[in-house]
């Protein structure tokens, strides 16, 4: 039988299935990816409280919806999505290794050369639809290093777990984590 957490988040409630990571820690799959009134609602409730900046930065691929839907609102024509795979349009890369708690093996995320110089001495805001580990976020901000730029802030909408209790994040809601039974541990 699937268990689900009721989460309310920006004005917009949804259910969300709990789902094994190990034998001890599940947690309540988020998904923006698809659900438009959902990136919304979450984009205009980030951006109430953004900073002000350049560009944008986010990860392959859940964060995607959540990083276009912050630029349409902003009137912003440009976002830029660190990749999972070196594309063939790239003219050169950087690459940093990630490993996300939903991810079971060790990843990259890859920046094109040409995205790096645009993002040179700009103002860089980092969004992702959840933290938890921080482990992705991580490796965003080493990109964001290496092209030299700088971080204005980050933002996800959902801190998952002890991410929560970070202060150099800006979330909209927490997401607790969960055991075997279903039951909040953190």
């Amino acid at each position: 039988m699937k268990r689900y957490y009721k989460l309310a988040v920006a004005g917009v409630e949804r259910d969300l299935t709990i789902c094994r990571v190990t034998d001890d820690l599940y947690i309540a799959g988020f998904i923006l990816t698809g659900d438009a009134p959902l990136s919304e609602a979450c984009a205009k409730a980030l951006l109430e409280v953004a900073p002000e900046y350049d560009y944008i930065l986010t990860a392959e691929a859940k964060g995607i919806p959540l990083a276009h839907e912050m630029a349409r609102q902003h009137g912003d024509a440009k976002y830029i999505v660190a990749r999972k795979r070196a594309k063939a349009y790239m003219s050169g890369v950087f690459e940093v290794d990630v490993r996300s708690i939903t991810t079971a093996a060790e990843q990259k995320l890859y920046l094109d050369i040409a995205e790096a110089e645009m993002m040179k001495g700009k103002r860089i805001l980092i969004v992702d639809d959840v933290i938890s580990t921080g482990e992705s976020l991580a490796a965003l901000e080493k990109l964001v290093e290496k092209a030299e730029a700088n971080i204005v802030a980050k933002m996800t909408v959902l801190a998952e777990g002890a991410a929560s209790e970070r202060e150099d994040i800006i979330y909209l809601e927490k997401l607790p984590l969960f055991d075997s039974n279903g039951n909040i541990i953190g």
